[in-house]
């Protein structure tokens, strides 16, 4: 016998837990029911429908047929037989079938006021044993509702957080991939999108950037990123009030993720310092930043309309002496100090790599008097093809 106390509680608990409402619990037993009693009982072509009181624990079954007439169906003729359609002709009626259809007029007999697409109604004799193929049915059915109720609670919940900071708990690594647990669903952050040089740990609390929710046959896929330009700029909004609210924003963002980054920020009143926003008092602010990135440094840098203070900008911490700007190659030639030189360029080119990459621009950078000219192009195309060398 059904325990009546136990299904509230597991409903209530499912509610809870997962999020799913008992409705859509209620209507999962229902048609697990229907298509049990259908599956022992019925016939083939019959719709069935279960009533289940969680008050009472009857069940109760019913039949349901719909109305038309020879507008919506194609009847048979004498011998039962359906006339063909003939080719080129449309014909969308479907063939009527006494399991589920029932005539207008026949219709009017029994409801005064039928019309065409109402539904009739006539109840089943109720049956108490189902068999075990039938449970089986039941039990599948069940299942499936329920996991389809709960991916769609999880997209609801997780869909509105697409492009936002997500914070879970890492439950396996697996093959470098990290599997990260929001009780309710998994995220997945790949190997290629985990800083250098990081190490995770099962059990540990981690954060990432949520940068695609997407529904696939097995369930919600989380796609999460450690390296994502984004995941900066949202760490920046969690630690500075001033870029959450968007008075402060970071027009431009170029990563190196786990060695160097640099942003340009303005601000939308001429009273708050954008830079000084994102450092922070003591430099509080961005050292927090820094630190949930493994030590990431960080060049926070003005940003500005126009071409040759920006990327004079963009530099830093070298000091630019002089700087002249092709429109037409988009390209910008730096002279700096030969003791500034090196700075310019960064180590492994990594300084005017970021910045070509901040601007949008290509940079030649040389020292006062010399003919010698570093190109951001040449530095860049050098940084890919060790990259491809290491990925080989």
């Amino acid at each position: 016998m059904l325990d009546l106390k136990v299904l509230k509680s597991a409903l209530e608990q499912l509610e809870e837990e997962r999020r799913i409402p008992k409705e859509k619990i209620l209507e999962a037993i229902e048609l697990a029911l229907a298509a049990a009693y259908k599956k022992d009982y019925g016939k083939r072509d019959q719709i069935v429908r279960a009533n289940f009181n969680t008050d009472t624990g009857e069940m109760g079954f019913s039949q349901v047929k719909i109305v038309v007439d020879e507008s919506t169906v194609r009847m048979p003729d004498e011998n039962g037989e359906f006339e063909e359609v003939e080719e080129g002709v449309e014909d969308e009626r479907v063939r009527f079938n006494p399991e589920k259809h029932i005539l207008l007029e026949d219709a009017k007999k029994i409801k005064k006021d039928a019309k065409l697409d109402d539904e009739l109604v006539f109840p089943l004799e109720t049956k108490e044993d189902y068999g075990r193929i039938a449970a089986q049915t039941a039990k599948q059915v069940i299942i499936q509702k329920i996991r389809e109720a709960e991916r769609s609670s999880i997209l609801g919940e997780f869909g509105g957080k697409e492009g936002e900071i997500v914070s879970g708990i890492v439950q396996k690594i697996e093959r470098g991939n990290v599997f990260v647990d929001f009780n309710r669903a998994v995220g997945i952050l790949p190997y290629e999108e985990q800083i250098p040089g990081e190490h995770h740990r099962r059990g540990e609390r981690i954060k990432a950037y949520l940068y695609n929710v997407e529904e696939t046959p097995r369930g919600v896929n989380l796609r999460l990123s450690r390296t994502h330009p984004k995941f900066l700029e949202k760490l920046f909004a969690l630690e500075a009030p001033e870029v959450a609210s968007g008075v402060v924003e970071l027009k431009s963002i170029a990563r190196e993720p786990g060695s160097r980054s640099k942003i340009a920020v303005m601000s939308k009143d001429d009273n708050i310092d954008p830079v000084g926003s994102c450092v922070g008092q003591k430099g509080i602010r961005v050292t927090t930043v820094m630190s949930e990135l493994s030590g990431e440094k960080i060049d926070i840098i003005p940003w500005s309309a126009d071409t040759a203070t920006f990327v004079s900008n963009s530099l830093s911490p070298a000091k630019v002496l002089d700087i002249s700007i092709n429109e037409d190659e988009h390209k910008a030639t730096i002279e700096v100090a030969n003791d500034q030189l090196s700075l310019a360029i960064g180590k492994g080119g990594q300084n005017v790599r970021l910045a070509a990459k901040l601007t949008g621009w290509k940079i030649d950078i040389k020292g006062v008097g010399a003919d010698e000219v570093v190109s951001s192009e040449e530095v860049l195309a050098d940084k890919e093809a060790k990259t491809e060398e290491e990925a080989a």
